[in-house]
């Protein structure tokens, strides 16, 4: 009986290939049967979540490089008409002096004369109840 006081171990093999089935192998990947194991089944909804959050993210970068160029582009347009406003405003003082406006009247042949006595200042006085 002293030879059978020996441990006998026994090796089970479907243990030994589900170990291995569960690593994945590239055909699995392939085939897509990974996608079917309980884990990756009980992660979805999580791998979903991410998936809306990169969307998400996606769209929120490209939204904010739209607007970063529309604000490059009306800053231009505001320096452009901040410009041409400095131009007119100048042009309009020279042109509304008195001296341009006797020349412009004279050269349009109008019948307008420039008043001689200077301007009264009216004063208007309040009664008091």
């Amino acid at each position: 009986m002293g030879s059978f006081d020996q441990n006998v171990e026994f090796i089970d093999e479907n243990t030994q290939s589900k170990s291995e089935s569960k690593l994945g192998s590239f055909r699995d990947f392939i085939d897509g049967s990974v996608l079917t194991r309980d884990f990756v089944l009980k992660q979805l909804p999580f791998i979903v979540f991410l998936a809306i959050l990169a969307i998400f993210y996606i769209g929120n970068r490209y939204h904010a490089e739209k607007l970063v160029r529309r604000t490059g582009r009306l800053q231009t347009e505001l320096k452009e008409l901040r410009a041409e406003a400095i131009t007119v405003s100048s042009e309009l003082m020279h042109i509304s002096r008195q001296s341009e406006v006797l020349k412009l009247l004279e050269k349009n042949n109008l019948d307008l004369v420039e008043s001689l006595e200077p301007p009264r200042k009216i004063v208007v006085s309040r009664k008091r109840k």
